[in-house]
């Protein structure tokens, strides 16, 4: 299917987990030496797959633990599977973890061009674009500090300014409409919209079921790993609104 821009195939996720009591750290090398290191497996997402089309939004819905934030990371590469494979077709740009992209020694300028080269745009395309970004983030000023001295809402600021301006094919978003204040929350959502209208697919991950019900076609819901339900995103919403 060419127009398909996201296929997770029975993707599953474990982690191992050590379950010692915590060890000096002379205990734990002798342990990990004689092979006697007791571990419990995690296991975060369990045979999960869905697909995603070109220009769809797709909520990823599901309770504190039930996978989301690792289903978001194995789709953008930062996480490899344990089973399973995802499959993605187009450049992805992940705001997931607010500044992973960024170095907390340079200014907020620098770093629009670093996070900018990251996501693998030219510098020329992204002088072009400079004066847009800083004026969609509010930072003003700031633009010249260090971020290590920024808010984690002025980060975010920066962070979505960066993605929201370079128009990505894939934007995959976890809660970033919770950012900054209520004005900067609204022009966030608006600018969504655009990217959203302009035919970039979008899967977002949100607890605010109001933004999942107005954003979304279709949504997947996750719960202890496993896809509980997927589909019409009203249907889904008022199943998931009984639990």
């Amino acid at each position: 299917m060419s127009n398909t821009m996201i296929e997770v195939n029975d993707v599953s996720m474990r982690f191992r987990m050590n379950a010692d009591r915590i060890m000096s750290l002379k205990e734990f090398v002798t342990a990990s030496l004689s092979g006697k290191m007791k571990y419990n497996e995690f296991t975060a997402l369990n045979h999960v797959s869905f697909t995603v089309r070109k220009g769809e939004t797709v909520g990823l819905i599901g309770h504190n633990g039930a996978g989301k934030s690792t289903m978001l990371k194995v789709i953008s590469g930062i996480l490899q599977p344990t089973e399973g494979s995802v499959v993605t077709r187009g450049n992805i740009v992940p705001m997931l973890e607010l500044g992973s992209g960024f170095d907390m020694e340079l200014s907020g300028r620098e770093n629009i061009f670093l996070n900018g080269a990251i996501l693998g745009y030219s510098e020329e395309f992204l002088r072009e674009k400079y004066d847009e970004i800083v004026e969609f983030s509010e930072l003003g000023d700031f633009i010249e500090m260090p971020i290590r001295n920024y808010s984690s809402g002025m980060m975010a600021r920066l962070a979505f300014s960066v993605a929201a301006e370079v128009q990505p094919e894939i934007l995959i978003v976890d809660e970033i409409l919770s950012v900054g204040d209520a004005n900067f929350q609204e022009k966030s959502r608006k600018r969504m919209m655009e990217l959203m209208s302009g035919g970039t697919t979008v899967l977002f991950v949100s607890h605010n079921m109001q933004q999942i019900r107005e954003m979304c076609n279709r949504v997947v819901w996750l719960e202890h790993g496993t896809v509980q339900m997927l589909g019409d995103t009203q249907e889904i919403c008022d199943e998931y609104a009984k639990t």
